[in-house]
């Protein structure tokens, strides 16, 4: 058994506020963002150019992609920033965007599984997952594992999966894991377990790595209350997001705030494998990224190994 601690050095960096400052020179760096053209996603890509990494945009929209990475290169003419078309709702896409990937990368050395659907309607995936569940969890897990022997190729490599405070209302039921036909489906539901089930998979991909030698590791953040910046998308059009987003107004970050704990869960020299990152404030709703801890089930190895069972069944990813 794994037993994930703090260790003393992350301890004592976690006794002042980690700032942009902080943030090493990533030079030779190759960075995969998912989710990167708004929000979130694009705060970390445009932290990642300006220490310049060789970044990966990896969007659903290629348009709307190119018009970030223009946006990046006035900011920062030199960085080396690349669009690639990747649809998470897609395992196909997701294979399609390894192939190219290695075409032109012989190593990466993170992979930010950033993007997320939150609160959306009902929905299923082009392979007939609930959107929530397929998007967050299943399509970044089947991503991790097709890039695998990428990760393995470069030492000291991380994966960082963001999840989220909603992750403590969310349960597993693997008699129902994806709200088949919409039985017992609500969006606030859906996510918490997906948001939950993005820190389950970090946990057994962590024991993965340990078990089998391989020099990478699994971190996981959440941005405390931040917004996405997007307003196009499905889920701030709907009622609920609108009534969430008036009812935490008063505390909501901007994006560039909100990342911080995934840019610090990638890039940080002094975090350690398993660790988990979100706002050091109150509630952890916001304020300097720091480490925190899950609430207990997200740390349960026998869950977290059957939902590992379970993705690599509904996705035909084999990790190996």
């Amino acid at each position: 058994m794994i037993i994930f601690v703090y260790q003393k050095n992350s301890v004592e960096m976690n006794k002042r506020n980690w700032t942009l400052n902080d943030i090493p020179d990533l030079t030779g760096k190759t960075i995969v963002v998912t989710g990167a053209n708004t929000g979130l996603g694009f705060e970390a890509v445009k932290v990642f150019a300006r220490n310049g990494a060789n970044v990966i945009m990896a969007c659903r929209s290629l348009e709307k992609g190119e018009m970030a990475r223009k946006q990046l290169v006035r900011l920062f003419p030199s960085s080396i920033i690349q669009v690639m078309q990747l649809d998470l709702a897609d395992l196909k896409s997701i294979r399609n965007f390894a192939t190219t990937f290695r075409q032109s990368h012989a190593h990466l050395d993170v992979l930010l599984n950033n993007a997320a659907v939150m609160m959306a309607p009902y929905s299923v995936t082009k392979d007939g997952f609930e959107s929530q569940m397929g998007i967050n969890h299943l399509g970044h897990f089947a991503l991790t594992g097709v890039l695998l022997d990428v990760l393995k190729k470069s030492p000291g490599s991380r994966v960082v999966n963001v999840s989220s405070l909603s992750h403590k209302q969310g349960s597993i039921d693997f008699d129902n894991l994806l709200f088949e036909n919409g039985k017992d489906f609500s969006p606030v539901k859906a996510y918490g377990r997906s948001k939950l089930s993005n820190l389950l998979f970090t946990y057994e991909l962590q024991r993965f790595f340990e078990s089998n030698k391989i020099d990478c590791m699994a971190v996981a953040a959440h941005p405390g209350i931040a917004s996405t910046n997007n307003p196009s998308s499905v889920a701030e059009k709907n009622m609920l997001m609108k009534i969430y987003k008036l009812s935490f107004s008063f505390i909501i970050q901007p994006p560039s705030l909100g990342a911080m704990p995934e840019i610090r869960a990638s890039v940080d020299q002094q975090v350690k494998a398993g660790e988990y990152y979100g706002p050091s404030g109150l509630l952890e709703l916001s304020g300097h990224p720091t480490l925190v801890k899950p609430k207990p089930s997200a740390c349960d190895a026998g869950t977290a190994n059957k939902l590992w069972v379970a993705s690599e069944q509904l996705t035909s990813v084999r990790f190996h």
